[in-house]
């Protein structure tokens, strides 16, 4: 169970329930009397009603698929499901010089970008190409041009940049090694974070954005082998909560988590925040 029996958020929305209970009982007691032979059985219903009610709060707890919560007035969303059936900017995270080769090697065809390059592309891969090799990207955003690579583009780019095709944003979220193995360092990562949500600050044009846990697939951040999905969701939060973007009503910013990892997720951790982390 991802969240403990006695976890403090479900102890707390026990109290306030049974407070609730208590008050309720103590004004219908004012007008009706037990009998002292039925007070004893009458307690022990009581506690059994009790253990049942904080059963099914920790047990709702655990059962959570979705959660809303308000970051300066953003409504963000963490909910379980398939980021392609979402309405909105869907966010696909690419290497640094976005590559497009989904051969198991530069890009798993078992990746949110491999899946995308191979079923949910709007044209060829070829096109996509020639697009980004046109797209007038801001300053600074091109690193390096002509790196050697004994595979895929030659092109460097900034973590976080964005590049944007029909409802997707692209972008550079993680650095190869040389053996083309993604991963990043945790200043990395925080960079990326904060160059991520500037960029979309420019470009959703009013529209809502929804992006998957970034870091959650085959990027490895060197020095936090033990990172788990419900601290870089955590992180994410906060890089939000600290940036300049902000969505608009009734745009919005949702957060897919895949249902296979959604129970790896403490959504009512997150449920009870109020301003975000």
């Amino acid at each position: 169970m991802k969240v403990a029996i006695f976890d403090r958020q479900v102890r707390e929305s026990f109290f306030k329930i049974a407070a609730g209970i208590g008050t309720a009982l103590s004004t219908f007691l004012l007008f009706v009397s037990i009998p002292d032979e039925c007070k004893h059985y009458s307690l022990i219903g009581f506690a059994l009603v009790l253990l049942i009610v904080y059963l099914v709060i920790w047990w709702r707890a655990n059962s959570l698929k979705e959660v809303a919560i308000k970051i300066d007035g953003t409504t963000v969303t963490v909910k379980s499901g398939d980021i392609f059936n979402e309405e909105g900017l869907k966010a696909i995270a690419f290497n640094e010089y976005f590559d497009t080769i989904v051969d198991n090697t530069l890009i798993s065809e078992r990746s949110l970008n491999g899946i995308f390059l191979s079923t949910k592309l709007n044209g060829t891969i070829p096109e996509l190409d020639a697009e980004i090799a046109r797209y007038p990207f801001e300053e600074g955003e091109i690193l390096q041009q002509g790196v050697y690579r004994t595979a895929g583009k030659t092109v460097k780019f900034r973590l976080g940049t964005i590049f944007v095709k029909d409802d997707f944003l692209l972008t550079a979220m993680s650095k190869f090694d040389s053996s083309n193995r993604a991963n990043l360092t945790m200043p990395e990562y925080l960079e990326f974070l904060i160059n991520f949500w500037d960029r979309v600050n420019k470009v959703y044009a009013q529209r809502s954005v929804v992006t998957p846990i970034f870091g959650s697939g085959i990027t490895r951040i060197r020095g936090h082998r033990n990172i788990s999905d419900e601290d870089m969701l955590k992180i994410m939060l906060w890089t939000f909560r600290i940036s300049e973007m902000r969505f608009k009503y009734p745009a919005k910013l949702t957060i897919v988590v895949h249902a296979s990892k959604i129970d790896q997720v403490n959504l009512h951790e997150l449920k009870s925040l109020r301003n975000g982390v």
